[in-house]
């Protein structure tokens, strides 16, 4: 299996991930954080939590949306793009773990974010070479 296909799996299961999570995260909260054995809050946290929800769902959909316009160049551009809402996501939620403000079951969100840091970057290399090595100017010469 090449690089290419192996970005776009990645991209697929990502957004996929992020999408259902979001759309889960805005419209059923409490039924989705027991799934992710993490501990329902108030009401009030909730809204919160939904507004998290929709960012999380257009993340998923950048994932997605990069996939239906096809392109290498599509790939890269969604993982470098990515790489800070994943870093943000991965390093505040590692923190907030730290200091008490989120539950340890959270830690499934920073490891997730976290490894898929380590794997588009690695893509990015691999892409990077793909994508110079198919480009018409480097057969010209």
């Amino acid at each position: 299996m090449n690089h290419v296909r192996l970005a776009r799996l990645l991209a697929l299961a990502a957004g996929l991930l992020d999408f259902g999570t979001g759309i889960g995260l805005v419209f059923l909260p409490a039924k989705i954080l027991p799934l992710l054995r993490v501990p329902v809050p108030t009401d009030e946290a909730l809204v919160y939590l939904r507004f998290v929800g929709a960012f999380v769902t257009a993340i998923g959909a950048c994932y997605l949306l990069a996939l239906v316009r096809g392109g290498v160049a599509r790939l890269r551009t969604l993982f470098e793009f990515t790489l800070l809402f994943r870093f943000a996501t991965g390093i505040f939620s590692g923190f907030a773990i730290a200091r008490g403000w989120l539950a340890l079951p959270w830690a499934g969100v920073a490891a997730t974010d976290l490894a898929l840091i380590v794997i588009q970057l690695w893509f990015l290399t691999k892409l990077q070479i793909t994508d110079v090595s198919s480009s018409p100017s480097s057969s010209s010469h």
